[in-house]
Order: C-alpha cells, then structure tokens, then sequence
C-alpha cells in the first residue's frame, strides 16, 4: 500500500476542517449582523455611530 491513501485523506480532513470554519464564520457573522439589527431597531446604538453634536 502507497503513502497516497495517507495523503489524499489528511488532505480531505484538512479541506473539510477549513470549508467547516468557513461555513461557520459565515453563519456567525449572518447571525450577529441580524442581532445588531434588532438592536439599533430597538433604539440602541453603538458609541462608534455618534451624531455631530456629541464629543
């Protein structure tokens, strides 16, 4: 038996572990995009979206 069954396996792990963090790091950011949202419709703001008037 040849290394490549060790090889192409790994290689398939890998690429599953990344498109796994891929998808989850979309979905995150998806979620905290729809909370964030919710929150300026409640009225909340965040202290980085200041009007003109305060310092």
């Amino acid at each position: 038996m040849t290394h490549a069954f060790y090889v192409y396996t790994s290689y398939g792990f890998a690429a599953l572990v990344t498109a796994a963090v891929i998808l989850w790091t979309w979905a995150d950011g998806r979620a905290r995009r729809r909370e964030l949202a919710a929150l300026e419709a409640a009225g909340i703001r965040r202290r980085s979206a200041r009007t003109g008037d305060e310092q």
